[in-house]
């Protein structure tokens, strides 16, 4: 008789859910293979049996969450030698199996015989036990060989997540996806699956520097009339990641007009002495983040994100930047922007754009953004309705700075530099009252800056 236990998955993970039985009572086992899906706050896994035999006890009912090391299950082991007990009874905690660890090549067995669709990555059924895979000189991890199979549990969380697992680097036995590398890529959000898949796709986005050889575009950057341009795996993400954003999230839409006037001209002010010490332009656009932070800490819901447990609310402002890179649309985040001046906003938002347009940006530079900030008005437009980046509540865009005749209240007219703001967000999470206060708020915060601040 051989008791299992609550796994632990992770350092610091203390209880665990039994989220599925894969087998009922009197079903035989074999050894290493799953019997079992549990659940954590950070992984979804599924529990290889240690010995062959038969499922004698379902200690733990499914959806119950029970601390590390509980017994949840009994196996009577089958084509064994039996150990006996110890004198005086051990308690079932102590009776855990003693199995060694399979082999890799017998763990990778052992998973579901379900291909991974149109990819070349696989997820083992038994990743917790695999060790990592060896880092490739770039730091990213080796992708899994062709034919490589998908667990149901690991293929369900990929769906729950929206992830697709084809474009998910693995971190696994040799490369194999984990069901942490899926719970990162949803955390990272859908730039993050578009930058694996640029490399992979062999999509040059960087624009070529002086004297040297021109960059291969791709065919979406270079449309031609008449043309069938065959879809990258980054473009199909892309295109899946807006269907489902619509899909899934009731987007609303409200625009506010900001004179900025007086930051305009602290920006002219500063712009050459910046230039000359940091090698950076200074643009409207780092003054701009700063007061969408300050805003976002008077209305913290429009940093959330909507969850089938609930709406939460972020501790950090993780900006990201919508940037179009060579056919791509890619997001790079500002981390924890609501620690940053003037001054550090403009130098971290002109690294990432940077590293955007030399094709340089990982997998660390477009994870975990809270929101939004898009600047359409770079091309001139006036006025712009953003898709949601999925999971964020909010994303607001800088239009065109036009000069307007303005009339004051003494009714005197006067020429003012005026900026439309726009903001698409998750009806789901947010009333017009709470989208609306804080335009309000950006507004007035945007127009209280002045050639008189410091950056």
């Amino acid at each position: 008789m051989t008791t299992i236990t609550m796994p632990q998955l992770g350092e610091t993970v203390t209880e665990g859910t039994v989220a599925q039985w894969l087998k009922n009572v009197g079903d035989s086992v074999e050894k290493y293979e799953a019997f079992v899906e549990v659940s954590t706050d950070k992984v979804n896994a599924e529990v290889p049996a240690p010995v062959t035999g038969v499922i004698r006890e379902l200690i733990v009912k499914e959806g119950e969450t029970v601390p590390t090391g509980t017994p949840i299950a009994i196996i009577d082991e089958v084509g064994a030698e039996t150990i006996p007990a110890p004198q005086g009874s051990a308690s079932p905690s102590e009776a855990i199996a003693a199995a060694p660890h399979p082999s890799h090549a017998e763990a990778n067995r052992q998973a579901s015989d379900e291909p991974v669709p149109g990819g070349n990555l696989g997820i083992s059924g038994a990743s917790f036990l695999a060790p990592s895979t060896p880092a490739r000189a770039n730091g990213s991890a080796a992708p899994a060989p062709a034919g490589a199979r998908v667990s149901p549990a690991v293929r369900r969380l990929a769906r729950e997540h929206r992830v697709d697992v084809g474009s998910v680097r693995g971190t696994g036995d040799h490369g194999r996806v984990t069901a942490n590398d899926i719970l990162a890529a949803a955390k990272a959000g859908p730039s993050a699956s578009v930058a694996a898949t640029i490399s992979a796709d062999n999509v040059e986005y960087a624009a070529p520097k002086a004297g040297a050889a021109a960059a291969r575009p791709s065919a979406y950057a270079q449309a031609r009339p008449g043309s069938l341009i065959p879809l990258t795996q980054a473009r199909k993400i892309i295109a899946q990641r807006m269907v489902d954003s619509k899909r899934t999230a009731p987007h609303a839409w409200t625009m506010v007009e900001v004179d900025v006037t007086n930051v305009w001209r602290w920006r002219v002010r500063e712009k050459d002495a910046f230039e000359k010490a940091h090698g950076t332009k200074l643009t409207l656009l780092p003054f701009f983040i700063r007061a969408v932070v300050e805003s976002l800490a008077v209305f913290p819901l429009m940093n959330s994100s909507f969850t089938d447990e609930g709406i939460r609310v972020h501790r950090d402002v993780n900006i990201g930047l919508a940037i179009a890179a060579g056919g791509n649309l890619i997001v790079p985040v500002i981390r924890n922007a609501e620690r940053l001046s003037v001054r550090g906003l403009a130098l971290a938002a002109g690294a990432l754009i940077e590293k955007a347009r030399s094709g340089k940006l990982g997998a660390d530079d477009l994870a975990g953004g809270t929101f939004t900030v898009n600047n359409t008005g770079a091309n001139g437009s006036i006025l712009s309705a953003p898709i949601l980046v999925p999971g964020q509540t909010g994303i607001v865009t800088t239009e065109a700075v036009v000069k307007r005749p303005v009339v004051r209240d003494d009714d005197a007219i006067t020429i003012r530099s005026i900026m439309n703001v726009c903001l698409s967000l998750d009806h789901r999470v947010v009333d017009g009252a709470v989208a609306s206060g804080f335009l309000s708020d950006l507004r007035a915060r945007l127009e209280a800056m002045g050639p008189s601040g410091t950056l």
